[in-house]
């Protein structure tokens, strides 16, 4: 008998579900996902490859696109953070400003209340003719003019119509229709805004107002009128004494 000398080798393969040795059960798809079919090539390890790269481009695309988001949304709360703190700033800059300014307006209101009797006084100096010359003329002008600059205003004058928040009427003549200012008994003053001081008056109506004034210039003509004619008048003045004689003479017969 021949022996055949190229033998197939002989394969053996355990299909055993139980492992004889460690007595576990054995899983069936283990061998066949370990290694490789001989179907699958290099081609199709490309194309594995291929697709786990664009799937991992296209995780980092959206994650791109979520930082962007997230960037921008923080990037527009910031700035709206910053635009209301200006804001505040703003608010705050205005607000400190203006309590100074009526800090400085309070202060100097204080001042000149205080100076407001020294303003009468000149006042009545100047109606007494005291300040028509000399050196105190020039210090009420001075202290006038320097009052006047801070912002200090009178007011009050015969013939202005009457205001109740600025006069304070002590007499008033009329039926009260169309009030005006007949008499100014004392000057009020104000401030800026500020008033300082009523003005005292006296209060009448604009019609008696008017009728006034015409009899304080008819007046002022007939003082000039007369003051011109005790001249022409003088030699008639000793007839007086001409009667009295004659009186006395009759006395003494």
């Amino acid at each position: 008998m021949s022996q055949n000398p190229e033998q197939e080798p002989v394969t053996i393969v355990d299909n055993r579900k139980v492992d004889p040795e460690t007595g576990e059960v054995r899983e069936p798809a283990a061998d066949a996902t370990a290694a490789p079919t001989p179907e699958a090539g290099p081609d199709a390890a490309a194309a594995t490859a291929a697709a786990t790269g664009n799937g991992e481009a296209g995780n980092g695309e959206a994650a791109a696109s979520v930082s962007t988001g997230s960037a921008g949304a923080e990037l527009a709360e910031r700035t709206a953070d910053l635009q209301r703190l200006t804001a505040e700033y703003a608010n705050y800059r205005r607000r400190v400003d203006r309590d100074r300014k009526a800090a400085v307006d309070a202060a100097k209101a204080s001042v000149v209340t205080e100076l407001l009797g020294v303003l009468d006084d000149l006042d009545r100096a100047r109606a007494h003719g005291d300040l028509e010359s000399g050196p105190l003329k020039s210090v009420a002008d001075k202290l006038a003019d320097a009052l006047r600059k801070q912002g200090l205003d009178e007011f009050g004058t015969e013939g202005e119509p009457f205001d109740p928040t600025l006069h304070e009427a002590v007499q008033h003549e009329g039926d009260g229709h169309d009030p005006v200012i007949g008499v100014v008994m004392r000057k009020g003053y104000r401030f800026g805004d500020r008033v300082l001081r009523h003005a005292l008056v006296g209060v009448t109506d604009a019609a008696l107002a008017d009728d006034t004034a015409a009899s304080r210039v008819v007046g002022t003509t007939a003082s000039r009128v007369t003051g011109t004619g005790p001249e022409d008048g003088s030699a008639a003045d000793p007839e007086t004494p001409e009667t009295t004689n004659a009186g006395d003479g009759s006395a003494d017969e």
